[in-house]
């Protein structure tokens, strides 16, 4: 009986062709000989598969699929018709990654029946790594996901290969309430942890990302336990690829109910466990050991993951674990909280903002905690930072001093709402301060008004043991100097009144006019691969590592490394530095030995990840030479007798351009090749260039603006409310001789 075709969708088909969904639309409204649905519903139509790619291949459209998005969608049409689940693949990921190029081209041209014994072979070879891998078994119907398979590892490294399989069989487990913890989080937390720890535990370890944190810091033990076990085969395989030095060690299992390392200690525990889970074993763990700070609550897991990771812990040890904010102050955990202080085993609390990770509504807290030493020091004090303000507005003002503005002081928003972009580089930077400060010496901490302070024991043993950051640190700020904090506002404002007017003459600006003829102005484009091929661009990006010799194996201008690379010599500049019209903050000890490009003026910077606010492309001026090119960067280095840097940003980073080259679901991918440009010639490109310029420039004084809004109004309600600012009488009586009175 012959197998079923397999069905695609609209949105598929614009991914296997390269172009926009629109494009697609009008080739089923504009040609009769396009493939008529074969299945689906009419607002949700299916393709076949064969039918389609017949179709664009009379037309000459190749495949302009990355390596990645072909295995997302041949594993959805393999699953379509029965194949097997992602889950048999992660062993074969893990075994290619250490295959040359040449070797993986090698197995792509395989027979079908040839291919899956050859896989079958490789997996083998790995099972010993991944503790309890059940053996794989493919078969001939296989071979088209083997082939993606082993392309995608060979052209875009192990971790992307990985990242699709655990996207697709987090799918299938319907296990959706999985996500992974932020990178610039995870590094945050494995920064924490004070000295350099070499046996590190995480009892949830998901996906593996605060493992690779603190692998990247040095540790040389890792062990990790997840309840779902594609997420621990999947923070195996990953840590494996990641940290290949490092001695790997992950089981599946409930940590709470069934620890799989019941006799390990540890130098520090990195976790971020399940939120608000009342059926976590209250009953049947009530009289566990590890309770030594008292039985957690029904409702208090989080309190019994706290424990468990104190319990791993060799004395003197430190843990990091991520919160929510009602852990601090619900009344069923009093006790335990209590005892947590009245020890020494709670070290700091640290509020995040709004946004810093899932769930984005809310804004969590870390807990920093240290098991304690017998005849150890008495610890009088526990620390509380309030970093919830360090939103995307936080860096508004500093984001136009880094990029050709004026020096003013950095706003501090907060409670900026889920669509707020955590200025990550500045929270951490502060963060990490007061802890060291108050690590080195807790006695002699004197604290940051409104940001931190270092609480007594004493008192935060009182009937509710509140120990929500935002409480204890503003009851500091009646240590502010009213002058200073006067001379602040007088400063802020006259900055704000500056940037006012720059961005009204700036808004007044008239460079544009109306398309004629009653319709938009239509051209012929070309994609940034097709543009790189004939020499009118370079296609660059940070090489890492693992996949230096696939890189140098030929696989296209897009995967060049570029040349001048001088790894450590200068500031990253990250995809978040493009959002936020920063220059360059990223540490170039996080490229950890990749091969980075040198940027120079003139290059077109393009975010990798099309989510979160702010523009998604720049031009790097004379401020962004020199730095090298971030991880999630795409550089674009264009002939400027042919290109106009200008023109060629403004197009890249339009929505409909950026949505068409995009692939995933919850995490929108950029694939830059896939990008289109209009063909114009070189004058009328720097006409449309002259005014993207102005548009950056509008968008730029706007923030500076907002910033500085509100930077002023926080610094005014701060010294009102903190008795350090009066009201004036003259307000007072303007506002009642407006009949403004409240009734």
């Amino acid at each position: 009986m012959p197998q079923p075709s397999a069905q695609v969708t609209a949105a598929e088909i614009s991914r296997i062709a390269g172009v926009t969904r629109a494009t697609v639309s009008n080739w089923r409204r504009r040609h009769e000989d396009f493939p008529a649905p074969s299945g689906g519903t009419e607002s949700s139509p299916l393709y076949d598969l064969e039918a389609v790619r017949a179709w664009l291949a009379s037309r000459g459209h190749a495949s302009a699929a990355t390596p990645a998005e072909e295995l997302r969608t041949t594993l959805r049409l393999h699953a379509q018709s029965g194949g097997g689940t992602p889950a048999d693949l992660l062993l074969l990921v893990l075994a290619t990654a250490a295959r040359s190029p040449a070797e993986l081209t090698a197995a792509t041209r395989l027979p079908d029946a040839d291919l899956a014994a050859h896989a079958e072979r490789d997996a083998a070879s790995a099972a010993d790594a991944v503790p309890a891998a059940d053996p794989v078994r493919f078969q001939a119907g296989d071979a088209a996901v083997l082939r993606a398979l082993y392309a995608c590892v060979r052209d875009e490294g192990g971790q992307a290969a990985l990242a699709v399989l655990a996207e697709r069989e987090l799918e299938d487990s319907a296990a959706s309430g999985a996500y992974q913890t932020p990178a610039p989080l995870a590094d945050l937390l494995a920064r924490l942890i004070p000295g350099a720890p070499a046996r590190v535990l995480d009892p949830a370890c998901g996906s593996g990302s605060l493992l690779a944190a603190v692998a990247r810091r040095g540790a040389r033990e890792l062990y990790g336990q997840d309840n779902l076990p594609v997420q621990a085969r999947r923070s195996a395989v990953s840590l494996m690829l990641t940290a290949p030095e490092a001695s790997v060690t992950v089981r599946a299992a409930d940590s709470l109910r069934a620890d799989a390392f019941p006799d390990l200690v540890v130098d520090a525990v990195l976790c971020n466990p399940p939120y608000a889970v009342r059926d976590w074993g209250h009953d049947e763990l009530a009289y566990d050991p590890r309770w030594a700070y008292g039985v957690p609550a029904r409702a208090e897991s989080e309190l019994a993951w706290v424990q468990h990771a104190l319990a791993h812990l060799t004395p003197g040890g430190y843990a990091a674990l991520l919160l929510p904010p009602a852990t601090a102050g619900r009344a069923s955990g009093r006790r335990v909280r209590a005892e947590l202080v009245r020890s020494g085993a709670l070290r700091a609390v640290i509020a995040l903002p709004v946004g810093a990770s899932v769930p984005l509504h809310v804004g969590l807290q870390v807990w920093v905690l240290q098991r304690p030493e017998p005849g150890g020091p008495e610890r009088k004090s526990v620390l509380f930072v309030d970093a919830a303000a360090e939103t995307s507005s936080a860096t508004a003002a500093a984001a136009v001093v880094g990029h050709g503005g004026s020096a003013v002081p950095a706003a501090r928003t907060r409670g900026a709402g889920r669509s707020a972009s955590v200025d990550w580089p500045g929270m951490t930077a502060r963060v990490l301060g007061v802890w060291r400060a108050f690590t080195e010496s807790p006695d002699a901490f004197e604290g940051e008004p409104g940001v931190a302070h270092a609480a007594d024991v004493v008192d935060l043993l009182d009937d509710v043991v509140d120990l929500t950051p935002a409480r204890l640190v503003r009851a500091s700020r009646a240590e502010v100097d009213p002058a200073e904090l006067s001379a602040e506002v007088d400063s802020a404002r006259r900055s704000l009144v500056g940037a006012a007017k720059s961005l009204a003459r700036t808004a007044g600006h008239e460079g544009w006019s109306a398309a004629g003829g009653g319709s938009a102005r239509e051209w012929r484009t070309a994609t940034a691969s097709d543009l790189a091929r004939g020499g009118a661009l370079t296609l660059l990006r940070t090489v890492p590592e693992g996949a230096r010799g696939r890189a140098e194996g030929g696989t296209g201008s897009g995967s060049g490394s570029g040349s001048g690379e001088q790894p450590g010599a200068g500031a990253v500049l990250t995809g978040s530095d493009i959002a936020r019209g920063s220059a360059p903050t990223g540490d170039p000890a996080e490229l950890r030995g990749d091969t980075a490009p040198v940027i120079t003026a003139g290059d077109v910077l393009v975010r990798a990840v099309a989510s979160g606010d702010g523009p998604m492309t720049r031009v790097a001026g004379e401020e962004d030479a020199g730095a090298l090119l971030g991880t999630h960067v795409h550089l674009f280095r264009p002939d400027p007798a042919r290109l106009d840097a200008w023109f060629l940003a403004g197009f890249l980073g339009a929505e409909e351009n950026i949505a068409g080259a995009s692939t995933g679901s919850t995490v929108l991918t950029v694939s830059p090749g896939r990008l289109r440009v209009p063909l114009l010639p070189l004058e009328e490109q720097r006409r449309y260039g002259e005014a993207f310029r102005h548009v950056h420039e509008l968008r730029a004084e706007a923030r500076r603006a907002t910033g500085l809004a509100e930077e002023t109004a926080r610094l005014l309600a701060r010294g009102l409310t903190g008795g350090q600012l009066l009201p004036s009488k003259e307000a007072a009586e303007v506002r009642g001789a407006g009949g403004d009175s409240p009734h």
